[in-house]
């Protein structure tokens, strides 16, 4: 069973910064994508980031030109980095890999953003 661990969750001022990183149990070179997700309170799970094997990357509109999704084949390691958080960023972020037969999720982090 592969196993997805998100960190560096918290609370941060509006403009603020956070990376958040994704840790996988097995290697993460063979999905065909490697994904970020948030979902607000009362709101449907919604994606935020994408990166395909061949490294294509998509962004939902919202977080272009703030958020950038990249991995470490390396480590395991797929990662968020958040920049000019505004408060409607504020909500629990998942990780996801998909395979061709399957897809696997993390626990998530939260991320709050307020003054």
């Amino acid at each position: 069973q592969v196993q997805l661990v998100e960190s560096g969750g918290g609370l941060v001022q509006p403009g603020g910064s956070l990376r958040l990183s994704c840790a996988a149990s097995t290697s993460i070179a063979g999905f065909y994508a490697l994904n970020w997700y948030r979902q607000a309170p009362g709101k449907q799970r919604d994606m935020v980031a994408s990166m395909s094997r061949q490294g294509r990357i998509n962004y939902t509109d919202s977080v272009k030109g703030r958020f950038a999704i990249s991995r470490d084949n390396a480590k395991n390691t797929v990662y968020l980095q958040m920049n000019n958080l505004k408060p409607e960023d504020t909500a629990v972020y998942y990780c996801n890999a998909q395979s061709v037969f399957t897809e696997y999720w993390g626990q998530g982090t939260q991320v709050t953003v307020s003054s």
